[in-house]
């Protein structure tokens, strides 16, 4: 599921698309708990991405402003995990229904 939120992510999938590939990956509706593993994935894929940045921001590395972009992480990490859904796929998580 870490791939396949990553892949979500990067891809800045909406709900809709997510929705599309989580059902043309499990051929049907996706079981809660892996569709709420797959979102908590998304969260956490931002979170890693965003210390990168300020890691490269730290090392000072030229390549581009690191500061933005860990920033820019940072804030849809925080929107995604502020939703109700996402509560709802943290609590199916937690139950363990696969």
């Amino acid at each position: 599921m870490w791939d396949l939120g990553d892949l979500s992510v990067e891809a800045e999938f909406d709900h809709e698309q997510d929705r599309i590939f989580m059902n043309t990956y499990f051929d049907g509706e996706p079981p809660a708990f892996d569709l709420g593993r797959m979102v908590l994935y998304k969260a956490m894929c931002d979170l890693l991405w965003t210390l990168w940045g300020v890691v490269q921001h730290a090392n000072e590395n030229p390549a581009e402003d690191f500061w933005a972009y860990a920033v820019n992480r940072l804030d849809r990490c925080r929107r995604l995990m502020a939703t109700e859904e996402f509560s709802c796929h943290v609590e199916a998580v937690r139950r363990g229904v696969g």
